[in-house]
């Protein structure tokens, strides 16, 4: 009898306990959710196999999930996703198959990564060593890993978007790179609205691809994010111009310069608020064309999503970059 009345009380505990997890897993503060992420890596790293190039991985899979509706968004630490086949096996007749031993049987690569006997693909422990453990398969070098991202996602931009995270996570050995700023100081006299959209003729019908920030020749172009230099040159339409890819498959597109940052070079990699050029009106004609348009920093910015790359409006970005800036002096 007495069983009956602590029943229920054994249930409100339980229930208790169960939301009050939940409820501290949502409360996690920033900081701590890239503590956790990052003791993951740092589990599962080894000699071929660094911490910043599972943390890459994991960080372009996470980006592709938050724009793409045909690809289930994880939760919890890890977002890397398998195929059924890649996991399983493609021969395997059980495509949700756990067992460590029938997935090796069919020629599957999930493995057990916590000694519990299963190979689950939604555990962040046997998620991380079945990518460790296929990454180590092709050697300790560089070039090794980008045979290895080829093989697996077949796609160049993909191999040079995880690779352009994983420099950036190596030379700052940090996850938390998502500081922005304004692109250019706000102590400067400039104006700029909304133009993302906008016709223009030169050069055929098309619309503009970014945001036209005022300011005079010379005025400091400030890198907007944590990213590294893909490109510095001059291009028919942007003039003399620099492009930077951030950690979240972003690029930024600095256009119609008046010249660069001499200390600067493609490849380097730059924080937010590194002077990278200065206002011009370059552009719109042969190399070195200059003054046919009042001089103006073209500020654009395009993600990639694993399979295209397409222009998105900058304006909201630049409004709360502006704000924050403002704040912080």
């Amino acid at each position: 009898m007495r069983h009956r009345y602590l029943l229920p009380l054994y249930v409100c505990a339980l229930s208790w306990l169960f939301f009050s997890v939940v409820y501290a897993k949502e409360e996690l503060t920033r900081e701590e959710v890239m503590d956790e992420r990052m003791r993951y890596y740092l589990q599962f790293e080894s000699i071929t196999t660094p911490w910043y190039f599972l943390a890459a991985i994991d960080q372009f899979e996470r980006n592709i999930q938050q724009v793409r509706n045909d690809i289930p968004k994880r939760d919890g630490p890890i977002a890397i996703q398998f195929s059924e086949e890649f996991w399983a096996g493609a021969q395997n007749p059980e495509s949700l198959d756990t067992s460590p031993e029938s997935i090796t049987y069919f020629g599957g690569n999930g493995l057990d990564g916590d000694a519990d006997g299963i190979a689950d693909p939604d555990n962040p422990n046997d998620i991380l060593y079945t990518m460790a453990t296929y990454l180590s398969l092709y050697g300790e070098t560089e070039e090794d890993f980008k045979l290895a991202l080829w093989d697996y996602y077949m796609r160049e931009e993909t191999v040079n978007q995880i690779m352009t995270i994983a420099m950036m996570y190596k030379h700052f050995e940090s996850l938390d790179l998502d500081e922005h700023a304004f692109p250019i100081p706000t102590n400067y006299n400039y104006s700029y609205r909304g133009t993302w959209g906008a016709s223009r003729g030169w050069g055929g019908r098309r619309i503009h691809e970014g945001t036209d920030l005022f300011a005079g020749y010379g005025t400091p172009v400030r890198s907007t994010s944590y990213g590294v230099i893909e490109i510095m040159g001059w291009n028919e339409f942007g003039g003399w111009r620099v492009g930077i890819r951030d950690s979240h498959n972003t690029y930024h597109y600095f256009a119609h310069l008046s010249s660069f940052n001499k200390d600067l070079k493609v490849g380097d990699i730059v924080e937010p608020r590194t002077i990278v050029g200065y206002v011009g009106s370059s552009g719109y004609g042969k190399e070195g064309t200059s003054g046919k348009f009042p001089p103006h920093l073209h500020y654009g910015m395009y993600k990639y999503n694993g399979r295209t790359e397409w222009s998105f409006d900058p304006y909201p970005s630049l409004r709360v970059w502006e704000r924050q800036d403002k704040q912080r002096k």
